[in-house]
């Protein structure tokens, strides 16, 4: 049966996965592994060193797509989640793609096929130089926050003006591949083209987080000076200090390009 309204921690694990299995993506890019039996939500990420917060908050936003709350996540866990993203996109979604596209269509005899592989690299090209740039200039940028300090010449808002849709890039090469490309095979090139269409919807997926909970969550941090933990538990009596060590220690567990990438290496294999 599928459930109706938002998830909470006392939900068990496994119905959440099968009532709306593209959950499967969010909980890879937590770090949480399956085989966790009739464990509930909470229980699942309490194992897997998980804000559960965080995580939940994530789910229940790509499922209804109601308004998140800022203040109800982990920036440190937010941002492994983001990291984790950036390596399953660049790393493993994107490469699975192109070598499908190489075996779907013959770049020596067609020059729209030559095209088609000549735009996803570009594509590519693109995706890359967006998320290089939240991993060496965001990301630090957060860090600094959450370690008390406020560097200047740059705030969140800069990186809200710039952020890009990329996946919009996407809906072009699914355009020229359907209208300009003649298939003799139709199993490998609709096999290539509907992967196209749901690593687009993924990334608007991926977007949408950002700019309507991780933007908004740093934005706080910048205005409030104390990171969402603080807000989120209105614990008046927890120091400070701590709130910062849990912070810093969530985004230790995501090193950029770091486990995610070894794995999805091994999986492609």
């Amino acid at each position: 049966m599928y459930r109706i309204g938002r998830y909470d921690a006392d939900d068990r694990m496994c119905d959440l996965v099968c009532d709306s299995y593209p959950v499967l993506l969010v909980m890879s890019r937590f770090g949480i592994a399956l085989g966790f039996g009739d464990k509930t939500i909470g229980e699942v990420c309490r194992d897997s060193g998980v804000d559960t917060g965080t995580f939940l908050t994530v789910v229940n936003t790509h499922i209804d797509g109601e308004a998140p709350d800022p203040g109800a996540v982990s920036v440190g866990a937010l941002v492994g989640y983001l990291r984790n993203s950036h390596d399953y996109f660049l790393d493993f979604r994107l490469p699975g793609i192109r070598r499908k596209l190489i075996e779907a269509i013959d770049c020596s005899r067609n020059d729209v096929a030559f095209a088609i592989l000549r735009f996803f690299d570009e594509y590519v090209a693109e995706v890359h130089k967006h998320m290089d740039y939240e991993e060496h200039k965001v990301f630090p940028y957060v860090k600094a926050l959450l370690a008390g300090e406020r560097p200047e010449g740059y705030s969140i808002d800069v990186f809200r003006r710039h952020h890009d849709q990329v996946e919009a890039k996407l809906a072009e090469l699914k355009r020229i591949i359907i209208r300009y490309y003649p298939s003799g095979s139709t199993n490998e090139l609709n096999g290539v083209l509907f992967d196209i269409f749901t690593c687009e919807r993924d990334l608007a997926s991926h977007n949408d987080i950002e700019d309507r909970l991780f933007i908004p969550a740093i934005k706080r941090l910048e205005e409030a000076g104390e990171t969402p933990a603080d807000v989120r538990s209105g614990d008046g009596a927890r120091k400070r200090s701590s709130v910062m060590k849990c912070e810093h220690e969530q985004v230790a567990r995501y090193p950029p390009r770091g486990r995610m990438r070894m794995a999805l290496r091994l999986i492609s294999l």
